[in-house]
């Protein structure tokens, strides 16, 4: 394993040898990866209060994600759009953006950044005291997990190195539009998309605000002049920067001033990753710790630029051509997996089976709302509302799809009792009735009630399917196919 570094001898006198690397070592346009990758993506938007409340299904705890190393009191939950789409809502404290004007402008100002090397923000909400941030969805963790706290498998040296150079040309396409602040870069800031490739997460381009500070508590990651000022600098996020060179190297939280004296100490086997052994030659290792170096030079005129960092760190790439996914070790998003038989018969559009398959789920899956106590004293209301339930359970029984509906929807609309299996009866009678808006509608409704049942998503398949919406079809039946599997493995 490089760890030795036969040639640090040539800069082992760090605070003399670390200069700034050139500015014009390479082209803006050799790096221009914003241009038609990004095309799919909507227009930014402000949303309504309602319609995100909708989209986490109603903030749902099952729906809090801690991929985007949020931290207490603000939170990110993961959420699907009317359109299928899946993002990550973040709320706000409620004292984090007092201005309500300052929060759109820089929401406004994020939501017209559009590159593949970020998780982009799609959209906001500012309604009251609310405040939101919508952004892609990225399925497969943070840096923060892949390095510190993998299970299968630990982080290949050829992955470490594409980390490193797509978040520099994150940052470099950030600084080309102006957004040269990044507040608190740090392993739970890159996230890893579909595909598996790092992007940078558009949260923290959001001007500082009561939001907490700009970066972590822990002051031996904190940038020396930020200790000073207190003010976010882009030389600031040089220096953290090369902290997160110093983890990809050492998968540890390693503080850089330490890291510093193992340096000068030619002490490197405390810098280096037992994991990477034999996976890189002395000549990498040296070029990605005089990298690290110079981002924590202590006068931030000294550190390099997000440019310059992207020529450095072009020519150590290695296995260009393995895609990200076979690299992490994880299955790609939307591949082909085994389905399961109501996944197959939604595949498939075979009502009769789907039909066979929650009558035979019945209502064990419901939470208990809606399903008759015998030692309850109903009103006569909640009797009526129980009555109707049972006339669409023996109508559905016997395929009587219109009064089967009729009954659902008399059950539904008194609003006394909520059950997701009679949104899910009356999503697949609607397709029954050649009705697939409907459907979809009481499929989306199905997971508001309850967001991990996977019986939600695959009904909103088979209504896609029938829409013509093929590829929201296909992500639906994929996020059916996951949820199931957690369920039988739990």
């Amino acid at each position: 394993m490089g760890c030795e570094f036969s040639r640090l001898c040539s800069f082992c006198s760090f605070c003399s040898c670390c200069c700034v690397i050139e500015q014009n070592a390479v082209t803006a346009e050799a790096h221009d990866v914003d241009k038609g990758e990004t095309s799919d993506l909507p227009s930014f938007c402000e949303f309504s209060f309602d319609q995100l409340k909708t989209t986490t299904s109603g903030f749902a705890v099952e729906n809090i994600v801690s991929e985007h190393g949020e931290k207490a009191p603000n939170v990110v939950y993961k959420g699907k759009l009317q359109n299928q789409r899946q993002v990550a809502v973040k709320r706000f404290d409620r004292s984090a953006w007092p201005d309500s004007r300052q929060f759109l402008e820089e929401a406004r100002a994020v939501g017209q950044l559009r590159n593949p090397r970020l998780a982009n923000l799609i959209g906001c909400c500012c309604e009251g005291d609310e405040r939101l941030l919508v952004a892609e969805f990225m399925p497969h963790e943070t840096l923060a997990r892949h390095l510190f706290h993998w299970e299968k498998q630990p982080m290949k040296w050829a992955m470490r190195l594409r980390v490193a150079l797509y978040l520099a040309e994150a940052l470099e396409y950030c600084t080309s539009r102006g957004r040269a602040l990044y507040h608190d870069l740090n392993a739970y800031r890159i996230v890893f998309d579909d595909d598996a490739n790092p992007r940078l997460s558009c949260f923290g381009l959001m001007k500082n605000s009561r939001d907490g500070k700009s970066y972590s508590t822990n002051l031996a990651f904190t940038p020396p002049e930020y200790l000073r000022t207190g003010r976010v600098t882009p030389e600031s996020v040089m220096y953290s920067f090369g902290t997160l060179l110093l983890n990809l190297l050492s998968g540890k939280h390693i503080p850089p001033s330490h890291a510093l004296e193992l340096i000068r100490d030619r002490n490197l086997q405390m810098l280096t990753d037992s994991c990477l052994e034999g996976q890189f030659s002395n000549d990498d290792g040296t070029e990605l710790l005089r990298l690290a170096s110079r981002c924590l030079q202590y006068e931030p005129r000294e550190r390099p630029n997000p440019r310059s960092l992207v020529a450095a760190l072009t020519p150590l790439q290695k296995e260009t051509n393995e895609p990200s996914h076979i690299l992490m070790g994880i299955a790609k998003v939307g591949s082909a997996m085994p389905l399961t038989p109501l996944g197959d018969a939604c595949l498939r559009m075979d009502l009769t089976a789907i039909h066979e398959i929650l009558e035979n789920l019945a209502y064990k899956d419901d939470d208990g709302s809606a399903t008759e106590l015998s030692f309850h004293v109903w009103t006569s209301q909640m009797q009526e509302t129980l009555n109707s339930k049972k006339k669409g359970d023996v109508a559905f029984r016997h395929k009587e799809f219109k009064a089967a509906i009729d009954y659902y929807t008399q059950f539904i609309n008194v609003g006394t009792m909520v059950s997701p299996t009679v949104y899910a009866r009356r999503s697949l009678l609607h397709l029954m009735k050649d009705m697939p808006q409907e459907a979809l509608d009481d499929a989306v409704q199905t997971q508001v009630i309850s967001p991990v049942w996977h019986i939600a998503p695959y009904l909103q398949a088979a209504a896609l399917f029938t829409l013509g919406r093929e590829k929201e079809a296909q992500v639906a039946l994929k996020e059916g196919s996951v949820l199931e599997e957690k369920k039988n493995v739990s």
